[in-house]
């Protein structure tokens, strides 16, 4: 076995997680198009074959960037949610959403972007529509039936949706967002 950083790298780590992390510096450093599978497995300091072991394309890798992301977004909507009191719980979950787009903004533009289809990665739809759920049942908490339930948890999720973006895009500040949640 060669002792070179690339092989020893694949062979006692994890080249999977090492190839995300990589893939999320590309992601930060200069967007989707920046990621690719051999400049993943170089900023790993594998050879350009390993990706595939884990990632059958470009797109399998980026959206397994993505699905990190929801999952990321999820564990912070939820700490969010179990901190506040009842009644603060949607603003709460609001404000966590405004925090992550704004600290994660490439990240976040992957993953509400037009770039990956969903419907070709079961695990990025599955923690999309977990992160989804959090508002969903943090609307639900408080009352009504099925349908009004969907039409307020899309309201807000517009609401914090589009503000979310104007701060990912550098377009106001998180602090500037924030006043349209209360």
């Amino acid at each position: 076995m060669s002792t070179s950083g690339g092989k020893a790298a694949y062979h006692h780590g994890d080249l999977r997680r090492g190839l995300l992390t990589a893939a999320r510096a590309l992601l930060h450093q200069g967007g989707p198009d920046a990621v690719t599978l051999r400049e993943a497995a170089r900023a790993a300091g594998v050879s350009h074959n390993a990706p595939y072991r884990h990632f059958p394309s470009r797109d399998a890798l980026l959206a397994a960037v993505a699905t990190d992301g929801f999952l990321a977004l999820r564990a912070r909507l939820d700490a969010a949610r179990s901190a506040a009191a009842p009644a603060d719980r949607l603003v709460a979950i609001g404000r966590a959403y405004l925090g992550f787009a704004a600290q994660e903004r490439a990240a976040f533009r992957l993953m509400f972007g037009s770039a990956l289809d969903r419907a070709a990665h079961a695990d990025l739809r599955e923690a999309a529509e977990a992160a989804f759920a959090v508002l969903r049942d943090t609307v639900a908490e408080r009352g009504g039936d099925a349908a009004s339930i969907a039409r307020e948890t899309v309201r807000a999720w517009g609401l914090v949706h589009g503000l979310a973006t104007l701060v990912a895009d550098g377009q106001i500040t998180p602090e500037a967002a924030e006043t349209g949640l209360a």
